[in-house]
């Protein structure tokens, strides 16, 4: 069942700014339409003032977005952020029910960010400090890189990759001037008549546009000492090097990065400002993250590549070949195609390693991701590492009911050629069961038949599946009961003991 609209909508003022700058709308024009005045206006843009049900009822009709779009995304993605942070053992002893956090992320969505934030930096701490116990352990006498890994506990109250990470959820991954700006770019491109799909003509522009030479070098060129290189750009120098054991693909997503920060730095530096990133390391990785997405920008041109990712019914191999680009590559340029007047399949992705660290995470499915730590066993995301480089599709539901199709790959980071450093990771995407069937790789899978549905959670410590035989942790909102003469599916259940037998006052 649709819930209803927030009550101020976390996040919303920067959407409302960004389709109003899609439509090439002025605040006053904006505000004429909605009627109110241009500084109320302002104020909703800045989340300064609540969006009334009524005015989110005009923008919708207006930009042609749905509510929820505009809405119930944005709380209900906060609410699952709060949930699986209040999951944490440190809040076990607090009855804090489910209900308690909707009503706070509705009535006070500052105020669950704020809570949000100082989890994370427990997080964050907690890890610097066991990270810190550990190379005590090595380095008694305190040698070594210690002091800094001191120095660096606590500098940041919430990590670089959380605010990156966050600044590109709320903006739907969608960034239209840097889609504009790769467009120009490409354009500039074909006025010589080269392509940005030849390693020739990206260095050529290079060379022409920016005075940039563009060598390829072995890996440990850079001297006696330094760490693998990939890619070092000499300023001084105007020289740019990309090892030469990379894939065609990947040389040609590094040199299009160094001409998103050579051509459209200016631009990446004022969508950071407007989102906050203005120094520090979350600016620095702000900087990369919206390079590489220009880069992608660049070389997979929106309206054709989401062209062709609807003819192929979103067949990733096969857009791998039509593009000459990896498969984490695909998958997450399909992510971006939230163009508000051409949009793609509503998309999540996620990319884990064999440890189930989650080191992407991006959701406009729905599909609650974990901030920290790793996600549910019974994801195919983690399944995918049983059968290397194969597809492997799913459809599952999670307590509530709702329904997701996803698929899983794993990929293979790294050089090519003997002795060179090579990561295994697993990569999932998907959607609402609703859009399955424009996925080529539903075909044969019975979506529209819940019973069989694969069943799975978000977390451990949130999910309701008592019956679970993968539980690795127990729930934190529900009793359990070890019981040392019967074994259950899991140590923390017995044999017809109720799957939804609550703590007092209710779950969370």
């Amino acid at each position: 069942m649709a819930r209803k609209p927030a009550k101020d909508a976390p996040k919303i003022g920067p959407k409302i700014r960004r389709l109003r700058r899609e439509h090439s709308l002025s605040q006053a024009a904006l505000a004429e339409k909605l009627e109110v005045s241009a500084s109320y206006l302002n104020l909703i843009e800045h989340n300064r003032r609540k969006l009334t049900v009524p005015l989110l009822l005009k923008l919708s009709e207006l930009f042609e977005v749905p509510v929820d779009q505009l809405a119930e995304e944005e709380e209900s993605r906060l609410y699952s952020d709060v949930m699986e942070a209040l999951a944490d053992p440190i809040f076990e002893e607090f009855d804090v029910r489910n209900t308690d956090v909707r009503d706070l992320v509705e009535v006070s969505p500052e105020s669950a960010r704020a809570l949000l934030h100082v989890c994370d930096a427990y997080h964050t701490t907690l890890t610097d400090a066991r990270s810190l116990a550990a190379s005590a352990a090595d380095d008694p006498d305190g040698r070594g890189s210690l002091g800094g890994l001191i120095g660096g506990i606590g500098a940041s109250a919430q990590s670089a990759a959380d605010v990156v990470s966050d600044m590109v959820q709320a903006n739907s991954n969608y960034f239209g001037d840097l889609e504009d700006e790769a467009d120009r770019v490409r354009r500039e491109i074909g006025t010589v008549g080269g392509t940005v799909r030849s390693l020739d003509a990206l260095s050529e522009y290079l060379h022409q546009a920016h005075e940039v030479r563009v060598n390829f070098v072995e890996p440990h060129d850079g001297g006696k000492g330094d760490l693998p290189m990939i890619r070092r750009y000499h300023p001084q120098q105007r020289l740019l090097e990309v090892s030469q054991r990379l894939t065609g693909a990947s040389r040609s997503f590094q040199l299009a990065y160094q001409i998103a920060l050579l051509s459209a730095g200016s631009v990446i530096d004022m969508l950071l400002m407007e989102k906050g990133l203005k120094e520090g390391q979350a600016r620095a990785l702000g900087r990369v993250a919206l390079a590489n997405y220009f880069a992608a920008a660049l070389l997979l041109p929106y309206d054709e590549f989401l062209r062709s990712a609807r003819e192929s019914r979103y067949d990733i191999e096969l857009l791998q070949h039509r593009w000459r680009a990896g498969f984490e590559q695909i998958c997450h340029r399909l992510t971006t195609l939230n163009r508000p007047e051409n949009r793609g399949i509503p998309l999540h992705m996620l990319r884990v390693d064999l440890a189930g660290n989650i080191s992407k995470r991006f959701t406009l499915s729905g599909l609650p991701i974990p901030r920290h730590g790793g996600a549910c066993s019974r994801w195919n995301i983690y399944s995918a590492f049983l059968n290397p480089n194969q597809i492997q599709a799913q459809v599952s539901k999670l307590p509530d009911g709702t329904a997701y199709f996803c698929i899983a790959r794993t990929v293979v980071k790294g050089g090519i050629g003997f002795g060179a450093q090579r990561n295994v990771l697993s990569i999932g995407l998907g959607c609402d069961v609703r859009y399955a069937r424009e996925m080529v790789y539903a075909d044969g899978l019975e979506t529209g038949n819940p019973e069989r549905f694969a069943e799975i959670g978000v977390a451990c410590r949130i999910c309701e599946r008592m019956d679970c035989t993968q539980r690795a942790f127990p729930p934190v909102h529900l009793r359990y009961k070890i019981e040392e003469n019967i074994r259950g599916p899991s140590p923390y259940t017995a044999p017809g003991w109720p799957h939804h037998h609550e703590r007092p006052g209710g779950t969370r």
